[in-house]
């Protein structure tokens, strides 16, 4: 039977390009974009694209309520991987801005998984793979707001494994360091005269989003599926280095350029 997969965040990057290669592999992949352009763009390339913007509790429920229907709820694997990032020193960022992140970030996957679980639950062995980041694992100056919210989906990632152990339903999280994608063009920043950039020298270390199949595919076909793939060289740094330096060392690297 054809294994059925929701990717949140599917008009560029990690979600495109997890798509496509999902469906190349025989999953029918189930696409949610937030503009009504993408969805179109999405249906166009053979996908079933859903409308769904995760800062809005309504589409949410709309895009579940579809997405059950779809699928006569029963659902293999659904990959959270929809965000954006609000860069600025913390004193620039209002409430507002912080609700936003969060809202898109974290309290909106939230929703989405929950209506989803029973779904995932039915199938008897599902996966859940959520998109983190390496700043899901330390905080620079700049991206604090971003970190925190990718902290919060690391640590709500890990309650929810445990909470499902022995319902069939595995729980990763995919840590990526510096991705090509659109991602910092879309950036929010707190301070638009002063907008906050990666240092040159993270170029050097910035992979393709292709770069997170393999972890993927781990995560979805193995087994025994890991708790976290982190996936460039930065982001297996950071785990290694977080464990291993004392606190004040790691502040001295993070806080250079």
């Amino acid at each position: 039977m054809q294994k059925t997969i929701v990717i949140t965040g599917c008009s560029s990057g990690i979600g495109l390009v997890a798509a496509q290669d999902l469906q190349a592999r025989g999953y029918r992949v189930i696409a949610a974009c937030r503009k009504a352009e993408d969805v179109t763009q999405m249906r166009a390339q053979g996908f079933i694209g859903v409308a769904l913007d995760l800062d809005d509790a309504a589409s949410i429920d709309r895009a579940a309520d579809e997405i059950l229907a779809l699928t006569d709820h029963r659902l293999f694997a659904l990959f959270n991987n929809g965000g954006f990032g609000l860069y600025g020193p913390l004193r620039t960022l209002s409430r507002q801005q912080l609700e936003k992140q969060f809202s898109t970030n974290f309290f909106g996957t939230h929703q989405l998984t929950m209506r989803l679980l029973p779904a995932l639950e039915a199938s008897g062995d599902a996966r859940i793979v959520n998109t983190s980041s390496v700043m899901g694992l330390i905080s620079t100056p700049g991206r604090g707001a971003y970190a925190a919210s990718k902290y919060a989906l690391e640590a709500w990632s890990d309650a929810l494994r445990l909470e499902l152990r022995g319902s069939g339903v595995r729980v990763s999280l995919i840590e990526p360091g510096p991705i090509h994608s659109r991602f910092t063009d879309n950036v929010t920043q707190g301070e638009p005269g002063k907008p906050v950039r990666n240092p040159g020298i993270a170029a050097r270390f910035t992979l393709p989003p292709q770069a997170i199949l393999p972890k993927l595919h781990h995560a979805l076909e193995s087994p025994r599926p890991r708790l976290r793939y982190p996936v460039t060289l930065v982001a297996h740094a950071m785990s290694i280095l977080k464990r291993v330096l004392p606190g004040w060392m790691l502040d001295r690297i993070l806080s250079s350029r």
